[in-house]
Formats: structure tokens, C-alpha cells, sequence
């Protein structure tokens, strides 16, 4: 029987000067509300309220945490108030903004501008349901992701990372903006400190670094979730996540399905950001900013029969080799 979650807040409620108008979204560690501030405008408030440490009934306003779970409350709840600060030094139109944040009911509030519109994820599902050969075209997912790099480019120079850039996580505004939503450091140091049962990322949009608890993680990790969101953005899907890629990685057959859809350039982007090594993905977001711009070199290319015949051929030696290698085990192959 899984856990009851905790109850949001009622509407009406006033917190901090704010009353909150409803409950907008939730997830594992906390729930965001529309309310309404002091001056009569609609701001967005989320609240830090980890379904997996507290419970709280509804109509009541303090987390009720267990004894044994205290200390790992304490620890997401300080990581999310050192993000709100920290977000809120950083002003650019591609990362959302936060107006204020503040201690009340023994847990964190984040205020930020109320964002009208829908996610890319949203957007994603609807253009795949019309069954076109582009789920978006080309044009569109250079400027979208060109905004994006904007704005966490200036993420990564206030020394923060994101950790859970995915398609649900990147807001399309009414006025055609797109922001970064939804930062995840409080669930990534829960997840390294906790003893948690279900996973705290994303599977198609984590790097396999995220999947270790000792893995040194870096711009090249937020890097890697920018270009699965690319991969599903020309897909209509999720990439295979992380841990089945390195059993077996079918990315590069996947994406040359595309050729001809989508330039070679765009396709060798997704490949270079997704690369399964760290240390093989563009180690900025800058490097990745100048391949995406290379308007001029965008080349579409239709794979002969031959050459496709040539592509599967090759899959099937590599996938051999894979085998014959786990078979072998430690014992080292004699050179002929």
C-alpha cells in the first residue's frame, strides 16, 4: 500500500503576506500554488514538502516529520533555501524568476512569477499525435534551445546546476518565451544522503553520473539532459535511459532514422551531448552554444540502401563482439 501524500495547502490560505488561490502542480518534493501577493498580482509558490519524509492532514499548516527522518528533512530543506537564494541573484528571461523566499510553518517557500502557458512536454505530445514526419522542425529547435543555453549558461556561471532538465521542465509562455523551471538541488542531495526505494531523476533525461552515488557531476551532466530533450524534441520520445544505453546503446541507430528529416549537424549534436563518457560531451555550455549556431553547415543527407544495409551490418558485428567479450569475461583475447 503505497504512502498517502501529504495534503497542500487549502486555498485562502495566507502565508508570508501571500494567499495561496490553488494548488498548480506537485511532485516528490514539493508543491507549487497560484497566490496572490500583497499588491494584488498572481505569483507562482512553491513549497518544500518531500512526500517521502513528511505527512500532513489536510487544513493544517506544519509538516509533521518522524524522529528518524529529521536530520535528511533539515538537509533538503537547506539545500532548497540556499537554491531560492541563489536563484534569486540571477535575472535573465530564460530562467525563472524568484521574487522572494522565506521561512514559515517549519519549512521553505520559494515565491516566483506566475508563468502562463505549457510545457515543451505538452507541446511534444500534441505535435506527436499529429503523426508528421518532423515532430518540430529544425528552425524551431535551434531558437528554443538557443534561449535555453542563454539562460543556464548564466545558471552555470552562479556555480549551480539544474539536475533535472527534461521537457516538463522547460515552459513555453504564452508571449513565446522559454524558461527553465523547476531546479532539482534538494532532490539531488536527498537522493545522495537518502536511502530512497524509487529513483529521483528522470529516466531518458539522466546522465549515467546521476545513477552513482560517487560520480563527480558538472555542466556536462545538465549538457547531456539538454540533448535528450533534443533527441525527443526530433523523436517525439525519450532517449533509453541511461543505465540501458550502456548495456546496449541504440542512440546512433535511432538517430539515423533522421537523417534526411534533420541536418547532420543537429544529429551530431545530440550525439556529442549524449555521449555516455562525461568527458566526451561538450564541458561547457558555451562549446555547445557555437555548434548549435553553425547555421551554415547544416547538411541533410538521405542514406542509400547500401549504406543503411552497411549501418545495420556494422550494429551486428558490434553487438557480437559485445557478446563474445561478456563471454569471454576477464580472460584476455591472444592477439592473431
Amino acid at each position: 500500500m503505497s504512502k498517502v501524500k501529504p495534503a497542500p495547502l487549502s486555498p485562502e490560505t495566507v502565508i508570508g503576506g501571500y494567499r495561496i488561490v490553488r494548488k498548480v502542480a506537485a511532485g516528490g518534493f514539493g508543491v507549487v500554488y497560484l497566490a496572490i501577493d500583497p499588491d494584488g498580482q498572481q505569483v507562482a509558490i512553491k513549497e518544500y514538502l518531500p512526500a517521502s519524509l513528511v505527512t500532513r492532514a489536510p487544513g493544517e499548516l506544519l509538516p509533521q516529520v518522524a524522529t528518524e527522518k529529521l536530520s535528511l528533512y533539515r538537509l533538503g530543506l537547506k539545500s532548497f533555501f540556499e537554491e531560492g537564494r541563489s536563484l534569486a541573484q540571477i535575472s535573465h528571461p530564460s530562467v525563472v524568476s524568484v521574487l522572494n523566499f522565506f521561512r514559515e510553518n517549519e519549512t521553505v517557500y520559494m515565491v516566483m512569477n506566475y508563468l502562463e502557458g505549457a510545457s515543451l512536454q505538452e507541446f511534444i505530445i500534441t505535435a506527436r499525435d499529429q503523426k508528421q514526419q518532423k515532430v518540430f522542425r529544425e528552425s524551431t529547435i535551434r531558437s528554443l534551445f538557443d534561449e535555453i543555453l542563454r539562460g543556464l549558461r548564466i545558471v552555470h556561471q552562479h556555480k549551480m546546476l539544474h539536475l533535472d532538465i527534461k521537457p516538463a521542465n522547460i515552459f513555453i509562455t504564452d508571449d513565446n518565451r522559454s524558461v527553465l523551471i523547476d531546479f532539482g538541488a534538494a532532490r539531488e542531495v536527498l537522493s545522495k544522503e537518502g536511502n530512497f526505494i524509487r529513483p529521483m531523476y528522470t529516466p531518458g533525461f539522466a546522465a549515467p553520473e546521476m545513477y552513482r552515488r560517487d560520480a563527480a557531476m558538472g555542466p556536462w551532466t545538465d549538457i547531456y539532459a539538454i540533448g535528450a530533450c533534443i533527441y525527443a524534441s526530433m523523436q517525439g520520445y525519450p532517449p533509453n535511459e541511461a543505465p540501458q544505453r550502456l548495456e546496449k546503446d541504440r542512440l546512433t541507430t535511432a538517430l539515423a532514422r533522421l537523417r534526411g528529416v534533420y541536418s547532420d549537424n543537429l544529429i551530431e549534436v545530440v550525439e556529442w551531448t549524449m555521449a555516455l563518457d562525461p568527458l566526451s560531451r561538450p564541458q561547457s555550455v558555451f562549446a555547445l552554444q557555437k555548434e548549435l549556431s553553425r547555421e551554415g553547415e547544416r547538411r541533410y543527407t538521405k542514406l542509400s540502401m547500401a549504406e543503411k544495409m552497411r549501418m545495420q551490418f556494422d550494429t551486428m558485428v558490434a553487438d557480437t563482439k559485445k557478446n563474445v567479450r561478456s563471454v569471454a569475461g576477464s580472460v584476455a583475447a591472444k592477439p592473431k
